[in-house]
């Protein structure tokens, strides 16, 4: 029996990979700290604090595992990426990482970032671009990543990285670009956004879910990009949410400055996702913010 810890799992990733897992014949067994458990997931919860080293243990104890998808990490938008909250989430993740190999753990796939990657490139290829990130979250993640791809081998167990890059759906911290706009002109209120120029790589949170699922359930090991591969402006993205909602005349383009040393250009080249873990999205754009307009049509 394949038996899968799943950090985060009520999370915004995590709660889309749980039906996946377990249709892929998983006994899923699902980490959370606090919220609600997902509805209708095939699953066994387990409520716990990760960085308390002494649940974690008792957690794997308990659960004995045979496979790890951590998704957990602090994320609150405009607090992470400079967090001293990042360097305690290495230090319960090795401790994690460490316990579940010592009692039989077999395959871990941990979630990582393209804030690791040096954003000066603009293109972001494994084992080709370089990896010097500009903040500590980046950094946090990229010295997590370097540990995990040194101990696996040592510890013989089998070890992913899947690295996300821009993702929006059901579920999002309001804040977030998709949600932010899809809310304020919802509320017929005005969107206040930035020039929009910035080219970014989206990808919608179920396929970034089962991106994961997938790669957990394959022998690929290593850094992998999650994401769609294709190139879009922010500007796009935007009207394309003021299509679906009739909202061009709130959209505010310029009212408000972009982030502090923000990069012209983050997309990804997504050849191992596709070419070695096999895998392609099933979620369109236009598709994908569909669903997560009718979802915040219920949340509002």
């Amino acid at each position: 029996m394949k038996r899968v810890l799943i950090t985060g799992a009520n999370g915004f990733i995590g709660r889309h990979g749980l039906p996946l897992l377990a249709a892929r014949g998983y006994e899923v067994h699902a980490v959370y700290l606090k919220g609600d458990k997902v509805n209708g997931a095939q699953a066994h919860w387990h409520q716990a604090d990760l960085l308390d080293s002494s649940k974690v243990s008792q957690l794997i104890l308990k659960v004995r595992p045979t496979h790890l998808l951590h998704l957990a990490w602090f994320a609150t938008p405009g607090e992470f990426w400079n967090s001293p909250e990042n360097l305690r989430w290495v230090q319960s993740s090795l401790g994690l990482l460490q316990d579940f190999a010592i009692n039989g753990g077999q395959r871990v796939v941990m979630a990582g970032s393209c804030a690791e990657y040096d954003w000066s490139d603009g293109y972001c290829q494994e084992g080709v671009t370089p990896l010097t990130p500009a903040t500590l979250y980046g950094a946090s993640k990229h010295a997590l990543q370097c540990i995990l791809d040194a101990f696996a081998p040592q510890a013989k167990i089998s070890a992913a990285w899947g690295r996300v890059f821009f993702l929006y759906g059901p579920h999002e911290h309001p804040d977030r670009l998709v949600s932010y706009v899809a809310r304020s002109l919802l509320r017929r209120e005005p969107a206040h956004c930035s020039h929009g120029k910035q080219v970014r790589d989206f990808l919608y949170v179920e396929d970034v879910a089962d991106a994961f699922v997938t790669l957990l359930d394959s022998d690929v090991s290593g850094p992998v990009n999650i994401a769609s591969g294709e190139a879009i402006t922010l500007k796009e993205v935007i009207f394309k949410v003021a299509d679906l909602l009739d909202g061009h005349s709130l959209v505010q383009l310029d009212s408000v400055p972009p982030g502090e040393n923000e990069p012209e250009l983050v997309v990804a080249n997504v050849d191992r996702l596709v070419k070695d873990v096999g895998w392609s999205p099933s979620w369109g754009l236009e598709r994908g913010l569909n669903e997560t307009i009718s979802w915040w049509k219920a949340h509002l």
